[in-house]
Formats: C-alpha cells, sequence, structure tokens
C-alpha cells in the first residue's frame, strides 16, 4: 500500500523532478519500516541574505505507530546543501537511520547499557596494581589497575568516590571502567 505523502515546497517552485526523487526516497523507506502511516516532506530556501546562491533546507515527518520521526537537514550543516538532490538525500539517509533504530528497538536487538555503580576505594595494593572497592550495600569488588580510566592508580586514596560497571571475573564480581568521582558516567 502507498504511504500516504505529502510534499511542500516554501521559498521555491514546485518542481515535477524533485517531487518524482521525493515520492522513490518514500518508496525506498517503505522498505525499512512496513507499518509508515504517513510521511510529509517540506523543502525549502531559507531567506539567506550574505550567501551566494541557494542553500536548501529538507524536513522529513513520518508518521508509525507509537511516534514520530524528524529528520532533518539545513543548510547550515554544510555547503553541500546548495545541491536539492544531495540535501534530499541527507534528509533520508537521517530518517532512514532513525527508522531502522526504532525497528531495532522495537524488536529488543538493541543492546542496553548497563547502569554505572557508586563505591569507595577500600584497600590498594600499588605493588600488586589492583585493590577492592567498598559498595553501597557493603560488597568487596575487586578492580585491576588497568580498569582505571583517566586515572593513575600511584595516586589513588582509600575512600576515594568512583563509579564503575561490574562484570563476572573468574573468581567473582569485579569492576570494569573505574572512573574517579561520584558522577564520572
Amino acid at each position: 500500500m502507498p504511504v500516504p505523502l505529502q510534499i511542500t515546497f516554501r521559498n521555491i517552485a514546485p518542481s515535477e523532478a524533485v517531487e518524482s526523487a521525493i515520492r522513490e526516497k518514500v518508496e525506498r523507506l517503505s522498505r525499512f519500516h512496513d507499518h509508515i502511516m504517513s510521511c510529509r516532506v517540506w523543502v525549502e530556501t531559507p531567506h539567506r541574505h550574505h550567501h551566494k546562491g541557494q542553500l536548501f533546507e529538507v524536513r522529513v515527518d513520518i508518521t508509525v505507530p507509537g511516534g514520530e520521526i524528524l529528520a532533518m537537514r539545513n543548510p547550515d550543516q554544510g555547503a553541500a546543501h546548495a545541491d536539492i538532490y544531495v540535501a534530499l538525500r541527507d534528509a533520508f539517509d537521517a530518517a532512514k537511520r532513525q527508522l531502522q533504530d526504532r525497528q531495532r528497538r522495537v524488536r529488543g536487538d538493541v543492546k542496553p547499557h548497563p547502569a554505572p555503580h557508586h563505591a569507595r576505594v577500600f584497600r590498594v595494593f600499588p605493588a600488586d596494581g589492583y585493590g577492592f572497592l567498598r559498595t553501597l550495600d557493603e560488597r568487596e569488588i575487586y578492580f585491576h589497575r588497568n580498569s582505571l580510566v583517566d586515572a593513575d592508580f600511584e595516586f589513588l586514596d582509600v575512600g576515594t568516590e568512583v563509579t564503575y560497571l561490574e562484570e563476572q571475573g573468574e573468581n567473582g564480581p569485579q569492576a570494569a571502567r573505574v572512573m574517579l568521582g561520584k558522577h564520572a558516567y
């Protein structure tokens, strides 16, 4: 079923060639998401008094079940948008990426990022290159000097607040990506 499409030209004369290119790009988008309810495309040339030539701004607004996707490409994002077809390509490429991202989230393909934990440095063994953190729930978590991000292990003090990501090591839980500071993530 064809996607309901609305094309609007502002400060520019309508063009059959541009409309045809837009229809073709909308048809390609429907391959990435089979439930597009509507698509609105605005092509305009903003008033620019200090620029030679004409720059094009393209906005693509797609309605899908559960939300909307808005992709815009402005003239400020590069002189290449002096070509209307380049501006169309960039805007529709951005819309395609957003549709693909939305599909991945809906399918559950997007890997959730673990939340960082807060702790304090509890013990440090500088000669051996490791230490332990004490978590808020009083657990001890092992960390290695290589787990520190943007910090020198030699200057690490007991009691320093850190944030870290926890992973399962060979001998139990261990800290990965340890960052100094309470709000490092």
